[in-house]
């Protein structure tokens, strides 16, 4: 069936062909994306790509470009179904590609794939690096500060940039994060003649000028004592910025091992605080989602900054406080509740949106707000766990316990037939 419209598609007679093209431009494409070219009536690309085709007769092809952007672009290629396209992309179109978006939107039996080794291929080549034991990512048009979720001691990462600008940035957040020391390889116009490499440490970066056709190589190197050194749950509490209103180490862990973060899932962190389950959420899993709804406006701000500084700018932050401020938000996987489980309508309101097998996680540290969760387990059953911690600190010239207040976690999978045994 067609992706976009829902009549059958021809298997067949592919209309839509997105060729993959290296540095080396016509040279090193196949016979097969030649003859796709050359049958193709008209052909898309960016402007750098399309110069590439010098070589080649195109008389009476249309020539696109991406200059509109994507959206408009889109349009035009959903328009041309049919009729014989050729899409053309730098590297694998595949791997954070035009191939992986157009894939939501046409069909497969509507597309042929014809790639060639991605940049991050072409990186490891040069490198000697395992491509299996890297973290590949794309700074490519996303934002920079995405990085930090990916800096631990001794990670190799390979990411695609915008520009040459890109690598001074990430130079920037390695340096701010205690990854100063970190060995950068910057790798210009891999597989041309313009070939260039360049190795030094982040902190050398600032003021250096790169190609802007680069893919970036990074050995993360953690200065001592450094923070953030993984995406583990339980990050420490100075990681964030707060103002004591933050679920604490030791809980934030318990919690994020209740709603059990994974795939794609959407998290509503209600009443998110500084964010920092919400920002967890992310880090432990690449393509998750999450909504921070938070009404205090200097708390926004937090949220802002450490979703930045952690490496998950995409954090969704709503203003607006329970239970109003839930309607018309998109339908979670997982919802937490940090505080305000007792007002009226809370509960209910974020019960009634989460989907099936969805989990809720509630933490309590009053009397009042434990007591409704101990009646919401007798009504929904689920687990109930009540953790006191207590730190090491100074007693003068000594060392003793100094107790965090009790948390009572509630924890329970909504039933996938919707159900979930008694209503609110």
């Amino acid at each position: 069936m067609s992706a976009a419209d829902g009549k059958p598609a021809d298997r067949t007679t592919p209309w839509l062909t997105i060729i993959g093209i290296g540095e080396e431009g016509v040279a090193g494409l196949s016979p097969r994306a030649t003859a796709a070219i050359a049958e193709a009536e008209a052909l898309l690309g960016a402007r750098r790509v399309l110069d590439a085709l010098s070589g080649l007769d195109l008389a009476g092809k249309a020539i696109l470009d991406w200059s509109d952007g994507f959206e408009p672009t889109l349009i035009a290629i959903l328009a041309r179904r049919g009729s014989p396209l050729v899409i053309l992309a730098t590297g694998d179109p595949m791997h954070f590609g035009i191939g992986s978006t157009l894939a939501r939107h046409v069909a497969p039996a509507e597309m042929e794939i014809i790639g060639t080794p991605s940049a991050f291929s072409l990186a490891a080549a040069r490198l000697g690096w395992p491509l299996q034991d890297v973290a590949c990512i794309s700074l490519h048009g996303r934002p920079v500060a995405r990085l930090a979720a990916h800096l631990a001691d001794g990670q190799r990462i390979l990411a695609l940039t915008s520009d040459g600008q890109t690598v001074q940035e990430a130079a920037a957040i390695l340096a701010r994060a205690g990854y100063g020391a970190s060995r950068l390889t910057v790798l210009e116009h891999l597989g041309g003649p313009r070939e260039r490499i360049v190795d030094l440490e982040a902190r050398e970066a600032q003021g250096q000028l790169f190609a802007d056709f680069n893919t970036l190589a990074i050995t993360c190197i953690a200065d001592a004592g450094v923070m953030i050194d993984g995406p583990m749950s339980g990050l420490p509490d100075d990681a964030f910025e707060h103002d004591g209103q933050m679920t604490k180490r030791e809980i934030r862990a318990a919690v994020l091992a209740h709603l059990r973060p994974g795939g794609s899932r959407l998290l509503w962190d209600v009443g998110a605080g500084c964010g920092s389950v919400a920002v967890e959420w992310l880090r432990a899993a690449p393509l998750a989602r999450a909504i921070a709804i938070e009404p205090v406006e200097r708390r926004l701000a937090m949220i802002r900054a450490n979703a930045e500084t952690l490496g998950v700018p995409h954090l969704s932050i709503v203003e607006g406080r329970a239970p109003s401020g839930l309607a018309g938000l998109a339908q979670p996987d997982a919802v937490f509740i940090g505080g305000g489980i007792s007002t009226d309508g809370t509960f209910e309101t974020a019960w009634a949106a989460l989907r099936g097998n969805g989990r809720f996680v509630a933490s309590a540290v009053t009397l009042e707000s434990e007591a409704r969760l101990l009646d919401l387990h007798a009504r929904f059953g689920g687990n109930l766990v009540r953790m006191a911690v207590s730190r090491a600190e100074p007693v003068g010239r000594f060392m003793g316990w100094k107790p965090l207040m009790p948390v009572t976690l509630w924890s329970v999978t909504k039933s996938a037939d919707d159900s979930g045994g008694e209503q609110p």
